[in-house]
C-alpha cells in the first residue's frame, strides 16, 4: 500500500515538472530571445558546462559552508535565549522586543546594515543566523511554555533535581517545535544567505556567480545557478527532516 502510494506520487510529481517545462518551452519559444528567456536544455546545457568544472563545486561548497554555520549560530542563539526568555521575566522584557524586531526587519535592510559592520565573507553567515533565530526562539519558548503543568507538579512533589525536570519532562515537550523549527528554517536560511551573497559578493559564493550573471546579461547562467539553489534547498530540506525522521524514530523505539 505505501509503495502503491509513493509511486503515485512520483508519477504526479513527474507530469506537474513535464507541464511546467512545456510551459516554459512554449514561453521560450514565443519570446523567441535567449538573452529574456532561455528554454530548458539551453539552461540545461550551461548548468552541465558548469558542473564540469571545479569552480562550480568550491562555489557551492562554500555557500553551502556559510549557510550552514549561520544555521547552526541561530539555532543556538534561538535555542539560549528562548531557554532564558522562560527562566527568567527580565529576560523576557529585554529579549522579546529585540526578536520582534529582528523578525519584522526586511533582509536587505540587515544584508546593508550587516555589510557596514563587518567583512562581507561573514555577511552571509550573520544573514542566516538572523533569519533563523526568531524561528527557533519563537518555537522553544512556546514548547517550554505549554509543558503540562501536571507533569511539573508531578516532578515538584518527587524532588527531581532541576536538570532531571529538564531532560525527562521539558525536553520532551519542546523536541516536536524544536524540529518543526530547524526544518522551517532551513530554507529560509539558504535563501536568505544566497541573497546576502548577491548583495556583498564574497569569493565563491553563489549569490555572487547570480550578481555576475545579471551584469554580463547571460541570462542562461542565471536560470542556470537558480535552479542549483532550488536543487540545494530541496536537498537541505529533504535532509533535515530526514534526520528529524530518524530521531524521533529512536526516540520512540
Amino acid at each position: 500500500m505505501g509503495s502503491t502510494i509513493s509511486l503515485k506520487g512520483i508519477v504526479r510529481g513527474t507530469l506537474a515538472l513535464l507541464f511546467w517545462l512545456a510551459v516554459w518551452q512554449l514561453a521560450a519559444m514565443r519570446v523567441d530571445s535567449i538573452l529574456f528567456l532561455p528554454t530548458p536544455l539551453q539552461v540545461l546545457r550551461r548548468l552541465a558546462a558548469l558542473t564540469a568544472t571545479a569552480a562550480f563545486w568550491q562555489t557551492a561548497l562554500f555557500s553551502l559552508l556559510r549557510v550552514a554555520l549561520g544555521m547552526l549560530l541561530g539555532t543556538l542563539l534561538g535555542v539560549v535565549l528562548g531557554a532564558l526568555t522562560c527562566a527568567f521575566r527580565w529576560a523576557d522584557t529585554i529579549l522579546s522586543p529585540a526578536v520582534s524586531v529582528i523578525r519584522a526587519t526586511p533582509v536587505a535592510s540587515f544584508i546593508l546594515l550587516v555589510f557596514l559592520w563587518t567583512d562581507k565573507g561573514q555577511v552571509p553567515v550573520i544573514i542566516a543566523a538572523l533569519m533563523v533565530l526568531p524561528i527557533v526562539y519563537g518555537n522553544v519558548t512556546r514548547g517550554i511554555r505549554e509543558t503540562d503543568p501536571k507533569l511539573l507538579e508531578l516532578a515538584h512533589v518527587y524532588r527531581f533535581s532541576r536538570w532531571k525536570t529538564v531532560r525527562l519532562i521539558i525536553l520532551p515537550s519542546v523536541r516536536p517545535y524544536f524540529f518543526s523549527a530547524v526544518t522551517t528554517a532551513m530554507g529560509l536560511a539558504w535563501k536568505s544567505g544566497v541573497a546576502a551573497e548577491a548583495l556583498c559578493w564574497p569569493k565563491l559564493a553563489i549569490g555572487t556567480q547570480i550578481y555576475n550573471t545579471k551584469l554580463y546579461f547571460e541570462t542562461p547562467d542565471l536560470f542556470a545557478w537558480t535552479l542549483v539553489v532550488i536543487l540545494l534547498s530541496l536537498g537541505l530540506e529533504r535532509l533535515i527532516a530526514l534526520l528529524v525522521r530518524r530521531v524521533e524514530g529512536r526516540d520512540a523505539a
